[in-house]
């Protein structure tokens, strides 16, 4: 019986410790996910190419020149500013308007614009930069103290955030005439200039249209541009204006001021000969200073734009405050003085829309 008992004992043991290794082992748990680290940085934005258009308010050949170093300036300083550019592409626009219609349908990102073009294409377009520029030894809004050589404007003044447009009368037979009646103290009456030929720009052109207008508009009677009888619209910029002008083509042109510095050089040359920015020989025989005859002077155009296109892939708020930081560092580099000289910017101050409502104003006026 004693040894009954005790063999139900152990088998009651041994089964008990077999019950206790066969327990379940505890369920695995999946570790829990990586929290993301506080101090991990965002990444940077990259864009494929960045794509800048000057319009043609010079040669295009100078503009493209003048302007060959920017990209890797661009480049490098927006990558300090945190963007990876591989690329950007710099064009010149065939006219005003062709840049602004660019930038309204978002393929120019970036474009340098006068003020009324600004205005005219403002709903796509948003301004962030003004240009300052070194103001002229002349801003006289008497057309007389303009002309000939003791009078050559100089760019020597001080820093200003406006340009005047001049209107010039031509070396040709009828041109001298105004001319000779301007320096006679005569006032030109409306007969006197519609009889003439005009080269102008186009419509959006601050400089080449609207402000002349508008010195028109105030001298002749609301009269504009659009009620003159013989003008010749000119879509290839400023170059071709001096081209009609030495070639008595016209008898009046018209342009910033002054236009005459930067065609000075290429004004006597032969035509089959450049000068050192590439532009044209035009083949006259006395200087541009007695040739190209101021005969009046506009009010002051307020500076170039540099403008984002709001259709731009890009386009963001921090990208626009990026912008301005890098192109106001590069022109103040002396490399980026040397390329933006091209077109007599000197300096870049952050610009808002409403800056340019005097402009929006001038191209209402000229255009109703």
């Amino acid at each position: 019986m004693k040894k009954t008992i005790a063999l139900l004992l152990a088998l009651v043991m041994m089964f008990a410790l077999c019950a206790c290794g066969q327990s379940a082992a505890p369920a695995a748990t999946e570790a829990p996910a990586a929290e993301p680290s506080a101090d991990a940085e965002p990444a940077r934005p990259h864009f494929d190419k960045l794509t800048l258009e000057f319009v043609p308010s010079k040669d295009a050949d100078v503009i493209i020149t003048g302007t060959k170093d920017l990209p890797e300036l661009v480049k490098a300083e927006m990558a300090n500013l945190g963007y990876d550019i591989d690329e950007v592409d710099i064009t010149v626009g065939t006219s005003y308007d062709a840049t602004g219609e660019a930038m309204s349908a978002g393929s120019i990102d970036l474009g340098w614009l006068p003020g009324g073009t600004y205005a005219l294409y403002s709903d796509d377009v948003d301004v962030i930069l003004t240009a300052t520029r070194n103001g002229l030894s002349n801003d006289s809004t008497d057309p007389t103290t303009w002309n000939g050589e003791a009078n050559a404007t100089q760019k020597n003044g001080p820093q200003v955030t406006y340009y005047r447009s001049l209107i010039y009368a031509t070396p040709s037979e009828y041109g001298k005439e105004l001319a000779a009646k301007v320096a006679a103290g005569e006032k030109l009456t409306w007969e006197d200039l519609d009889k003439a030929k005009w080269a102008v720009q186009k419509t959006s052109s601050s400089a080449g249209y609207i402000y002349p207008s508008m010195w028109l508009m105030e001298n002749y009677d609301g009269k504009k541009i659009s009620d003159l009888s013989n003008v010749i619209p000119l879509d290839s910029g400023y170059g071709t204006a001096f081209s009609y002008a030495a070639a008595e083509q016209v008898d009046i042109i018209v342009c910033y001021a002054d236009g005459r510095n930067d065609y000075e050089a290429s004004w006597m040359l032969p035509t089959d000969q450049q000068d050192e920015t590439g532009k044209q020989g035009m083949g006259r025989s006395d200087s541009i200073w007695n040739e190209l005859n101021v005969i009046g002077v506009t009010e002051g155009i307020y500076n170039d734009t540099v403008a984002i296109s709001k259709e731009s892939q890009y386009y963001t708020p921090e990208l626009v405050a990026a912008l301005q930081d890098c192109f106001i560092n590069i022109i103040n580099t002396d490399e980026g003085q040397a390329i933006f000289s091209v077109y007599s910017h000197t300096g870049y101050a952050k610009a808002v829309d409403s800056d340019y409502d005097g402009a929006r104003a001038a191209l209402t006026a000229v255009s109703d």
